[in-house]
């Protein structure tokens, strides 16, 4: 398992593309618990929570390096997904590529267990969740077949993954 300054280093460590795919409609992470439950209520949130991550993509994207990422979302959407659509425009402002498919036309794309990041079109970092949607720690594969199937998983949702200002 990686630790948080390693899986953190990544980001400045990786040369031209970081690719997220999240394919999950529900994420129980304890830094996001509490924004989500004012976003529930109606509440107005101030981000503090999420500036650090924003903090990350601003440096890595001025330094001419790209992140994206690909949400696999049911439709109709959970109340998780619409949080996360409600708060993708912070991300694209800071630099980010973000991009949305419904699962129902993912089609024949082969998508591997588990969310990951890809690096490079060759660094793969497995991002697993339980199934309550609590996060179980960073795993960096090194198996070339699992490789070589995240980075066809990356090409085919990337291809027809909707841009978040088309998607909205």
């Amino acid at each position: 398992m990686l630790t948080d300054e390693e899986f953190y280093a990544l980001f400045r460590d990786f040369k031209r593309t970081a690719f997220h795919l999240e394919m999950r409609d529900k994420y129980g992470l304890d830094s996001e618990e509490g924004p989500f439950q004012r976003f529930m209520r109606g509440e107005p949130d101030d981000y503090a929570w999420h500036a650090p991550w924003l903090k990350i993509v601003r440096d890595v994207t001025t330094a001419g390096k790209e992140i994206s990422r690909a949400r696999i979302v049911t439709v109709p959407h959970s109340d998780y997904t619409r949080w996360s659509l409600a708060n993708a425009p912070l991300n694209i402002e800071a630099g980010e590529d973000v991009r949305w498919l419904p699962r129902h036309e993912v089609g024949n794309i082969e998508l591997p267990p588990q969310d990951f990041w890809l690096f490079d079109d060759e660094r793969v970092v497995w991002t697993p969740f339980d199934a309550d949607g609590r996060f179980l720690g960073s795993f960096e594969e090194r198996d070339p077949r699992l490789i070589s199937q995240c980075r066809s998983a990356y090409e085919g949702v990337w291809a027809i993954a909707i841009p978040h200002r088309d998607y909205v």
